[in-house]
């Protein structure tokens, strides 16, 4: 089979689909009905701070034939903050209406440029941002300039890359705010779940992201980008068809082999950047990385969007996919999410009245409740020696009570998996090798897994 899906027969998909059932572009939202309001953390104190008027997640989706209407206030389930680069900023509630479309197209033109600001929705209503954090080279002053920095921009010919840039400015989530609005710019699990811990921040200010890279399963369905096409998180099946097992799914994006910053990639001269050294690394640029299209023996590298079209379990017969870009320590990789261009047409609106004639969806009426759903949780990993993970990949429809237990049937640990929250995990640095059990319950139903703790 060809590495890649016709676009006509996604396109029919799409459209067969939103008639035969409903769109996963419909049923995925994460849907406020318990009233679970957002958290944060301040500056020196674990204990987070509850947010009484910000209401976490989506609060409505509605559609019609075209579209679906997201509103949601930009705040998370899982607790925000701090920031500790200094950042003054706090998420808010945005009460943002997005529009977005339900049959996507590509963009057979000029690809379009992702801008600085919001370029997708995450399920949960929290915005994706692309790489860029709005501060560039100014050669003028040979300094960063631009975005946070006062003084006005930098000449926009080398732009600096948020994520290494900003980490020490990131939270546990790896979020921040511009003004109120809190965003990722890249894969949104927590930073402690990595396999290379590279940011310190969860040690004390404990979060748990919008969920969690497991090798053993195929990402969850994580967003929508601004072009109607979905977001996954960082593992799918190797092939385009589905097959081939599951990998982590890689951008085609590399560093330059260069010792100066004159040209682009495609060799063109420009007006000098910094130098190469240890206050300005490769890779702390947009421009300092360049694009290898992926040969027909790499069908699990992306395209120049960082997406391809492929099988998906949402989307059995194929979708143009975008996946959030990892390495093999799982640290974020370039160009994380989506970009530096779209792949389809950049359509999403944001704001404006609903129109009318919409049908409302709730996700209590979705029929994933009737079977269970909302406890089958994957436990990870398994055995465990430090940490283990309880994640949704749903996000819950309601709060669940997680509880460790031992052999003898004691209560070791509890967390409550919030609504809409996707992931807790219990630090086992004081808990003893042996079998226990992992039960969970969300009021009705209970299922029990048994781990066990290694050390």
């Amino acid at each position: 089979m060809k590495r890649k899906l016709s676009h006509l027969a996604v396109t029919l998909f799409i459209s067969a689909s939103a008639i035969a059932q409903v769109s996963p572009a419909i049923s995925s939202w994460i849907q406020n009905t318990t009233g679970i309001t957002g958290r944060h953390y301040i500056s020196g104190s674990s204990t987070p701070i509850v947010d009484a008027t910000y209401p976490a997640n989506c609060q409505s989706v509605a559609y019609n034939a075209t579209h679906v209407y997201v509103s949601c206030s930009g705040i998370p389930a899982y607790v925000i903050g701090p920031y500790l680069d200094g950042n003054p900023n706090q998420g808010g509630n945005n009460t943002n209406l997005y529009k977005i479309p339900l049959n996507p197209v590509q963009n057979t033109g000029t690809p379009t440029a992702t801008t600085g600001g919001t370029i997708g929705v995450f399920i949960n209503g929290v915005s994706l941002f692309d790489y860029r954090d709005g501060v560039s080279w100014k050669n003028s002053t040979g300094a960063e300039a631009g975005g946070p920095i006062p003084g006005g921009p930098g000449d926009g010919v080398w732009n600096r890359d948020a994520i290494p840039a900003e980490k020490a400015g990131f939270d546990c989530a790896k979020g921040h705010p511009a003004g109120t609005n809190y965003h990722h710019h890249q894969n949104p699990s927590a930073f402690n779940l990595d396999q290379v811990v590279i940011s310190n921040v969860c040690n004390l200010y404990l979060a748990d992201g919008l969920y969690v890279i497991d090798s053993t399963v195929h990402s969850p369905l994580i967003g929508y980008a601004y072009d109607g096409f979905p977001i996954y998180g960082a593992y799918g099946y190797k092939n385009a068809d589905g097959t081939g097992g599951l990998t982590r799914i890689k951008s085609s994006y590399s560093l330059r082999s260069i010792t100066v910053r004159n040209t682009y990639a495609d060799g063109s001269s420009v007006a000098a950047g910094p130098p190469i050294n240890a206050t300005y690394p490769l890779g702390r640029y947009r421009e300092d990385y360049m694009y290898t299209a992926p040969t027909s023996t790499q069908p699990d590298y992306l395209d120049e969007h960082n997406g391809r079209i492929c099988v998906t379990p949402e989307y059995p017969l194929g979708t143009y996919a975008y996946f959030c870009t990892v390495d093999a320590n799982w640290n974020s990789y370039y160009p994380y999410a989506v970009g530096p261009t779209f792949y389809g047409t950049r359509v999403v609106t944001e704001g404006g009245a609903l129109p009318g004639g919409l049908t409302t969806y709730l996700s209590t009426t979705d029929v994933a409740d009737s079977n269970n759903e909302n406890l089958k949780l994957t436990i990870y990993p398994n055995p465990a020696n430090d940490i283990i993970a309880i994640q949704s990949h749903l996000g819950g429809k309601t709060n669940r009570k997680v509880e460790l237990i031992d052999a003898l049937g004691k209560v070791v640990q509890t967390q409550i998996l919030y609504q809409g929250s996707t992931m807790c995990y219990f630090d086992l640095q004081t808990v003893y090798a042996g079998i226990y059990f992992v039960k969970v319950t969300d009021g009705d139903n209970i299922e029990t897994t048994k781990v066990i703790v290694s050390k």
